[in-house]
């Protein structure tokens, strides 16, 4: 790759990587104060729903071409292993098990992710530089989320269980992604996998009866405006960068997103939330940042556009 053509394109994998880290960093606060008063999945459900659409119609009216039917049922199947299985596994496993729990094991994700993508998709095999950034990002985060308060009780195994789950399926959809014929737009193919996603979230949450307990006159402004949020930032943004790197970038290094998010969203409970910041969160942390440098300074020893 010439220097000319390098340089942008160096651009836009820093600005695709901080889209992925801060914004959905911030989604943990986001989605607290949403489900303050809206019913969890249903709120899932008419995000990605809502945030799909609009994608969908936009890309639309700029003539982007709807993908045919033998992509979309496909694509609509990885969004429900993403956005039901990757996301809304993890919400119900919550009811059960403490958010910092729950912190530690979507911090497997990167394995799965970095192991199918190399048996699988024929991805790079991760070299020593990755396994040892891997193994700081978790030492890191279980430093970040205080083992000591974690283990404290009895863990409820079926939603530990849950959340593994999660994990497998999150990066099982991120991997077949990459597998299938797709739309040659990037945002297409986010739109229509949230669209697929969040429409069986609904039914899910039509099963569980959320749509009863659903009062607008009950909804804060906190949660609306958390709400839209999600709906723009967390979902059309983030999202579209998270597909746009798994294109341009190696599994390994787009998998630190799971150990940086809980510190970003740690730092933000701290300054919006007025949550506390102390030396063991600044150790996670930093260690943290130390295994995201050696997962990407081996993905450009190897000539990766990162």
């Amino acid at each position: 790759m010439s220097s000319l053509k390098a340089a942008p394109e160096r651009g836009k994998l820093l600005l695709a990587f901080f889209l992925l880290y801060v914004i959905w960093g911030s989604t943990y606060l986001a989605i607290r104060y949403a489900i303050a008063t809206l019913p969890p999945f249903l709120m899932a459900g008419l995000r990605f729903t809502l945030a799909g659409a609009l994608m969908y119609g936009w890309l639309r009216l700029r003539g982007v071409a709807s993908p045919p039917w033998s992509q979309w049922w496909r694509l609509g199947v990885i969004g429900v292993f993403l956005f039901l299985g990757g996301n809304g596994f993890v919400v119900w496993a919550e009811q059960y098990i403490s958010s910092g729990l729950a912190a530690l094991l979507v911090a497997t994700l990167p394995l799965w992710l970095i192991l199918l993508d190399w048996l699988w998709a024929d991805g790079a095999r991760p070299g020593a530089l990755a396994l040892a950034g891997l193994a700081f990002g978790l030492i890191g985060t279980f430093i970040l989320v205080d083992p000591m308060r974690v283990t404290a009780s009895d863990v409820y195994l079926p939603g530990a269980g849950m959340v593994v789950l999660a994990s497998l399926l999150w990066a099982f959809g991120s991997i077949y992604s990459k597998k299938i014929e797709r739309p040659k737009s990037i945002f297409m193919l986010a739109a229509c996998q949230m669209i697929g996603g969040g429409v069986v979230i609904l039914l899910v949450a039509a099963l569980l009866g959320e749509f009863q307990q659903l009062h607008l006159g009950e909804v804060s402004l906190l949660s609306a405006v958390s709400f839209f949020y999600l709906v723009i930032f967390g979902s059309m943004v983030a999202i579209s960068a998270y597909f746009w790197l798994l294109q341009n970038a190696s599994a390994s290094s787009v998998s630190t997103y799971a150990f940086v998010n809980p510190a970003v969203a740690v730092l933000l409970g701290w300054l919006i939330a007025g949550e506390a910041l102390n030396a063991r969160i600044l150790t996670g942390a930093g260690i943290i940042l130390a295994g995201v440098i050696l997962v990407l300074r081996e993905s450009a020893r190897r000539g990766a556009k990162a």
